[in-house]
């Protein structure tokens, strides 16, 4: 089992019940993402969004891509953050209070303040998952 699939299996036992909940996307739904917010995204992202994005817990509420109406719909965080001045080559993948988690090329976590960057980073979306979101519970 690889990290990444211990940690989405981590997040779907803590996941809680939600009188309306999120479904999870089609692949379609995540292509039509891709080409709306111009870039590609990487493999372990797209299977994120296609077997965990559907998962609440706790108070952060990653990016989604099933409700263009939903504060947390991925193009338009992807357009806030871009707004605030988030580097274009980052994928913004969480919003929290004008704060971004973003997804750099090489696939890191980077963390960017609404005062601008910071130092702190994730070697890879399964830390970032397991340390920040599921963190925020322990």
């Amino acid at each position: 089992m690889t990290i990444l699939s211990a940690v989405l299996a981590e997040l779907r036992a803590q996941n809680e019940l939600m009188p309306l909940p999120l479904r999870l996307p089609t692949p379609t739904e995540v292509a039509a993402s891709e080409r709306q917010v111009g870039m590609s995204f990487p493999d372990d992202y797209r299977r994120f969004l296609l077997e965990a994005s559907d998962i609440t817990l706790g108070t952060l509420e990653p990016a989604t891509v099933c409700e263009p109406g939903s504060h947390t719909y991925l193009p338009g965080v992807v357009a806030s953050a871009r707004a605030l001045g988030v580097p274009r080559e980052w994928l913004p993948i969480c919003e929290d209070n004008a704060d971004f988690y973003c997804l750099d090329p090489a696939g890191v976590v980077r963390f960017w303040t609404h005062n601008g960057y910071s130092q702190e980073t994730w070697p890879d979306l399964a830390s970032w998952l397991r340390k920040v979101w599921l963190g925020e519970r322990a």
